[in-house]
């Protein structure tokens, strides 16, 4: 694996980090109906069974896991997936809310907003990092092929 390459798989690691921090910053105050548990419905009365369908779930807030990638025997780059953190939601208290259980309770983003701008952080500089490594490479192979009589 080139230096290249492995400095772009880094960039698109660091965007896609930006990209996961920034969904989550937006939406930690859109929240939904608490999930109902099993196939009872305890909490709801017999006429509101209905209503929670009928409202959006809660945001689902999302991380990204960076693993090395490897192809056979060179090692080399990142490759970065995204997926749900789990629990996804927890429970808030906003009685107001149209889409409330009995007890004034709603499903809110599990999304730690400290952590989140550590992440924004940590992907600005891996970026700026990425693209050092690009700069030196361009400038390395530039001076390379430069040739002069």
């Amino acid at each position: 694996m080139s230096i290249f390459s492995i400095a772009t798989s880094g960039l698109s690691a660091a965007s896609l980090r930006v990209s996961v921090a920034a969904s989550n910053i937006a939406n930690v105050n859109t929240t939904g109906p608490l999930p109902v548990s099993g196939g009872s419905s305890t909490s709801a009365g017999a006429g509101s069974s209905g209503i929670s369908p009928t409202f959006p779930a809660a945001y689902v807030p999302l991380r990204v896991d960076q693993v090395s990638q490897s192809s056979g025997s060179t090692p080399g780059g990142t490759v970065a997936t995204v997926s749900a953190v789990s629990p996804s939601y927890t429970a808030q208290s906003d009685p107001s809310a149209s889409f409330a259980n009995q007890d004034g309770l709603v499903a809110a983003p599990n999304v730690d907003l400290a952590g989140e701008f550590v992440e924004l952080a940590t992907a600005k500089y891996s970026f700026i990092a990425n693209a050092k490594v690009i700069q030196a490479y361009a400038e390395t192979t530039e001076s390379l092929l430069d040739i002069k009589t």
